[in-house]
């Protein structure tokens, strides 16, 4: 089966099923770190080369401040278990930001967890602007995420179909997969059904 190079992750959901949960939004954040372990897990195993994972926007730190801060900690976690595995990571986002947490800014440079391997871009405090350089209606003259190399497989969880200015560059080609499942309720068939659709799909780069 074709496999795709480099998977782009964006597990949205969490606040939605936590209401189903009868829990509060903020809740449903930190059930999101699990799930996002195991695919990771399962993209290694297949010999994927490189993820890139939705943490938070720069739109979303405008939702109450309990939410704020249950993301962040939640990203802050997700790091943290993640640096017990064998992988690359790289930290993006708007860092001259007080919404960027402190304790990530050691991986806005990329950092050999174990034994390394697959890259793992983590986008935090993340703006399809500030990546651009978009100021007063010009782009800038480089790509904050210049490092991170052309998605092929974009993949969403919680049924709705749009990007949300994930990173827009490295995904103008990129094949895109909608889940309806929220990001919590994730199971391994979700993937492995996403790479059987994209076997599928006549890859032609515009050629």
């Amino acid at each position: 089966m074709r496999l795709p190079k480099h998977i782009g992750i964006i597990p949205d959901g969490n606040r939605r099923w936590a209401l189903g949960q009868n829990m509060e939004k903020e809740d449903g954040y930190i059930h999101g770190i699990a799930p996002g372990m195991t695919l990771y897990r399962m993209c290694r195993e297949m010999g994927i080369e490189e993820m890139t994972f939705y943490g938070f926007t720069v739109d979303n730190t405008k939702r109450p401040s309990k939410q704020r801060v249950a993301f962040s900690n939640a990203c802050i976690d997700a790091v943290k278990v993640l640096s017990k595995e064998h992988a690359e990571l790289l930290v993006l986002g708007n860092t001259n930001s007080p919404m960027f947490p402190e304790a990530l800014l050691p991986y806005t440079t990329r950092h050999v967890f174990g034994k390394g391997g697959m890259k793992i871009n983590f986008l935090i405090n993340y703006s399809w602007e500030w990546d651009l350089g978009y100021r007063n209606g010009k782009l800038g003259a480089e790509l904050a995420s210049r490092d991170v190399s052309r998605i092929d497989l974009v993949i969403r969880w919680g049924g709705r179909r749009r990007l949300s200015g994930f990173l827009p560059i490295q995904s103008v080609y990129s094949d895109f997969y909608v889940v309806d499942e929220y990001w919590p309720d994730f199971t391994p068939k979700h993937l492995t059904d996403a790479l059987e659709w994209y076997a599928k799909q006549d890859v032609t780069l515009g050629g």
